[in-house]
């Protein structure tokens, strides 16, 4: 076998590989010498078929396997005797002429093809004792602790039916049926509907409305959607809601005590308390670790420039633009409306699919070398949390994950990660910082930086730094509600 490099550009290597044809024709023998024996063909004893007319018969065939398994295995094997490796899969080529393809599946010409892929880039690891991070730190206050268990005993608060008027806070349970330009439209109408007044969970001007009422009440109120309202026909509309008051509700105070704490299923106020201190803490925390790594792959970025593969950068890049786009059209706007140009925006997220493959090759060279590894029992809980955020899905789940190339590298990458940057915060300096809970919430400038005005901007700067219309009713189940526009508009 010949292997001769005919393309050494930057990353980009092509190779020439040829099999002379008495060598395929010997491969061919020694496999119809081993199915000598197992062959039933009419007319011939076991065993005793001629090896010229097992050829005729079998021949092509066995050449066709012979074929695919050269260009299956041959492309790793000749990497790896050339010490490289490929940050794709090698794109394999063979003839597409029928007549020169039947001469090597007769072993009467020598088996060509070609061999095209980028190598990854030798990476020399430097010393990162330099990098210095600040890890912001809050205090968390019994009050803070306090207001979000009330914040979370709200699905507790029990009401008492009470007479006269309803009043912000109160609740009242109504049956509605909305209109626009008299005619009752979609998703508009509900019965029993509870609603708290206050909670701005319906269209601005709905709820102020009710203020005032009692049960047996039956009003017409009016009320204009939003704008910017997600459902396009009634966006901007005036619209008006036949009412009927069923009932008002006073309710209940809320007192933190070990009677809350058993209502929400905890055996004791203490207990409470711990959990959703905890939970609080949870989640500055991962706000402080989201800004330290930031701090630390903006200083690794600094440290290594290097030529990075295209097709991974491609890759990369296609993957950001598809959630740019998708970003852009849930939110029904344009580039322009943010402030850039497509033009402007593409040449943004190609350096965040520059940067994003160039810290990814970094932090794998490090974790490599570092001997970071990644347990069965970290995939397993991984997984795990894939089954539990998609309930009644797991099978398809499991499915994909046990028969999808490549699918389990996707949950081993994002925790190979994050052990590579503990590995790296060990070894670089580390200093404490208090600051208050609205300074750890605030977004970093710098956030700004990959594409600072192009849409998106969250979703694909977090990628990198991984390397980093419904029916519409003024409810919060069917559609006008302020929650209900803001979930549409981030999904």
């Amino acid at each position: 076998m010949q292997v001769i490099e005919t393309l050494a550009q930057g990353l980009k290597r092509e190779l020439k590989v040829v099999i002379p044809a008495d060598e395929m024709e010997a491969r061919m023998n020694e496999r119809l010498a081993e199915v000598k024996d197992r062959v039933r063909i009419n007319g011939f004893r076991p065993g005793k078929v001629p090896v010229a007319h097992l050829k005729k018969v079998y021949g092509k065939s066995i050449m066709a396997d012979l074929v695919n398994e050269i260009v299956r295995e041959k492309p790793t094997e000749i990497l790896t005797s050339r010490g490289e490796k490929s940050a794709t899969q090698p794109e394999v080529a063979m003839t597409e002429d029928e007549a020169e393809a039947n001469k090597i599946l007769a072993a009467e010409a020598d088996f060509e093809f070609t061999v095209a892929y980028e190598i990854i880039p030798a990476i020399e690891l430097k010393d990162v004792s330099g990098i210095k991070v600040t890890r912001e730190v809050v205090d968390i206050s019994d009050e803070e602790v306090n207001e979000q268990i009330l914040r979370i005993a709200e699905s507790a608060r029990t009401y008492e039916s009470k007479k006269g008027k309803a009043e912000n806070g109160d609740r009242v349970t109504i049956d509605y049926l909305g209109k626009v330009d008299g005619v009752a439209f979609d998703g508009g109408k509900d019965e029993d509907a509870e609603l708290v007044l206050g909670s701005n969970r319906f269209i601005p001007g709905f709820e102020e409305q009710l203020v005032g009422a009692k049960a047996g009440d039956e009003k017409t109120i009016t009320v204009t959607f939003p704008a910017d309202y997600p459902a396009a026909n009634l966006a901007g509309k005036e619209a008006t809601f036949d009412i009927t008051v069923k009932d008002v509700a006073a309710a209940a105070p809320l007192e933190i005590n070990d009677e809350l704490a058993t209502k929400l299923g905890l055996e004791s106020v203490d207990k409470l308390k711990e959990i959703v201190r905890g939970q609080i803490e949870s989640q500055y925390g991962s706000v402080t670790r989201q800004k330290v790594k930031r701090q630390l792959l903006d200083q690794l970025d600094e440290l290594y420039q290097f030529e990075t593969p295209e097709r991974l950068v491609n890759a990369e890049f296609e993957n950001i633009w598809r959630q740019v786009n998708t970003d852009l059209d849930q939110a029904g706007k344009t580039f322009a409306d943010e402030d850039t140009t497509e033009e402007d925006a593409r040449a943004e997220y190609r350096k965040l699919a520059e940067r994003r493959v160039r810290l990814g090759l970094v932090l794998s060279e490090i974790g490599e070398k570092a001997g970071v590894q990644v347990s069965d029992d970290e995939m397993q809980r991984s997984l795990f949390e894939q089954l539990r955020q998609f309930p009644g899905q797991e099978k398809q789940i499991l499915d994909y994950f046990r028969n999808t190339p490549g699918a389990a590298a996707s949950l081993r990458a994002p925790l190979f990660e994050e052990k590579v940057v503990d590995h790296l915060l060990t070894e670089v300096s580390v200093t404490d910082k208090k600051v208050s809970k609205d300074a750890l919430m605030a977004e970093d400038e710098a956030d700004d930086k990959p594409a600072k005005k192009a849409p998106a901007k969250k979703k694909a700067a977090a990628k990198a730094e991984a390397a980093e219309g419904e029916e519409a009713a003024p409810t919060k189940k069917k559609a006008p509600t302020k929650k209900k526009a803001a979930d549409e508009s981030a999904e």
